[in-house]
């Protein structure tokens, strides 16, 4: 089932930059569907025209079900409030819905304990190393219990333990809860790990150059090491090669 198509979307800024031009995708309930391009090719641009904080020139924005309820944003740079605990950076969203203090808590607890963070709920951001900060970050997007999460490269900044680490909670999570994910990266390892499909964008203006669907199997910290995931990066190289 559909969950949110983008039909025909382009976008110019007002400086007069062509950032996308006749993008169409679907993404699937359950399905965490990964964009794939080099820097500057529009992939946030199109991830913000997704959640509604952008506005596209053409094309439309499309919810086959009806606009979901929730939708879980999590950006580049974790953006937490730094005179706030974790708990209450993670609360944040129940609170501004107006939430009761108890329930808000409650809920936040059990988002960070999701997350690994149990014991860290009085914790203040420059306190957590930027694995934990990410993760705060992560928790407070699916404290609302959304049914699409947008990631922007969420893990760019990590090393690469503390993102392998992160790739592996978010395939956790999502068969745990079921949400849909929306997640842009310009890593091809992590691109070939985390996707159920993955969407390749051509340089700008961004647009649709391949597609690939990737066969549903178990992913693990083992995972990297198979002959399906060299399989996997080895036809992201390919396309991503192509489009450039």
């Amino acid at each position: 089932m559909t969950l949110l198509r983008l039909s025909g979307i382009g976008h110019r800024f007002p400086n007069g930059v062509e950032a996308l031009a006749g993008v169409s995708l679907a993404v699937a309930r359950g399905e965490l569907l990964c964009l794939l391009g080099a820097s500057g090719c529009g992939k946030s641009t199109l991830l913000r025209i997704a959640a509604g904080l952008v506005a596209p020139t053409e094309g439309a924005v499309e919810w086959p079900e009806g606009r979901p309820r929730e939708i879980g944003f999590v950006f580049q740079d974790p953006t937490l409030m730094p005179w706030a605990r974790a708990l209450e950076n993670v609360a944040l969203p129940l609170r501004l819905a107006g939430l009761a203090r108890a329930e808000r808590e409650a809920r936040a607890e059990a988002a960070l304990a999701a997350l690994g963070l149990r014991g860290f709920e009085r914790a203040l951001p420059r306190e957590l190393s930027g694995g934990m900060r990410m993760r705060v970050s992560i928790a407070r997007a699916l404290v609302t219990e959304p049914d699409l999460l947008l990631m922007d490269e969420p893990f760019a900044a990590l090393d690469e333990v503390a993102r392998m680490r992160l790739n592996d909670e978010i395939l956790a999570l999502k068969g745990a809860r079921g949400v849909s994910v929306l997640f842009v990266t310009h890593s091809l390892l992590e691109s070939a790990y985390l996707a159920d499909r993955l969407v390749v964008l051509a340089p700008r203006p961004g647009r649709v150059a391949a597609e690939l669907r990737f066969d549903a199997v178990p992913r693990g910290p083992g995972f990297r090491a198979t002959p399906g995931f060299a399989t996997r990066l080895a036809e992201a190289t390919a396309a991503l090669e192509a489009a450039s």
